[in-house]
């Protein structure tokens, strides 16, 4: 089954500057922002997951077995 994408109207890429043209889903509990015109992207671990992380640390991925 295909992700199913989202634009998030009236948002500005913080890569090129470009106006609505983020696009966004979610993934493996992580919702991943990106832009279609230059390809910056944003991660972002679920609120579960951000509660186990220690100030001075940042999150690549979180492993959920299936």
């Amino acid at each position: 089954m295909p992700v199913r994408k989202r634009f998030i109207a009236g948002a500005t890429c913080p890569g090129c500057q470009a106006q609505d043209t983020l696009a966004m889903w979610r993934e493996n509990n992580i919702d991943i922002v990106e832009c279609v015109k230059c390809g910056h992207q944003m991660r972002e671990a679920d609120k579960q997951a951000k509660e186990h992380i220690r100030k001075e640390e940042s999150v690549i991925g979180i492993f959920h077995p299936d």
